[in-house]
């Protein structure tokens, strides 16, 4: 009967919010990113594997993630009229936004 009591009583890991890995298209916004996700799924009717690409606006509160970067966002309270998810991780650097750097740093 306490083993019972004890899973009742254990505290919950918080609510299993949703996540997903894309990658940054835009980084011109202040604290916000902007991630496409590409969506694999097959066609209704004839089954071929069509792919799909959502845009999600997150966001990045030190302003880490660099355009090309690959990314994990994890969905949160609205934050205005389009954010409502934030960068978790960055998962891969671009070489592209390496470039960037350099070049900005010459200047």
């Amino acid at each position: 009967m306490t083993a019972t009591k004890e899973a009742v009583q254990a505290p919950a890991t918080g609510a299993r919010r949703n996540e997903k890995v894309g990658q940054v298209v835009s980084t011109k916004m202040q604290k916000t990113i902007v991630v496409e996700v590409e969506m694999r799924k097959p066609h209704i009717k004839y089954k071929k594997i069509m792919r799909t690409t959502k845009k999600f606006y997150a966001h990045d509160e030190q302003s880490s993630a660099r355009l090309g970067d690959v990314v994990r966002i994890r969905e949160t309270r609205p934050l205005s009229k389009l954010k409502r998810w934030s960068l978790e991780e960055i998962v891969r650097r671009s070489s592209l936004g390496q470039i960037e750097d350099a070049a900005q740093a010459a200047v």
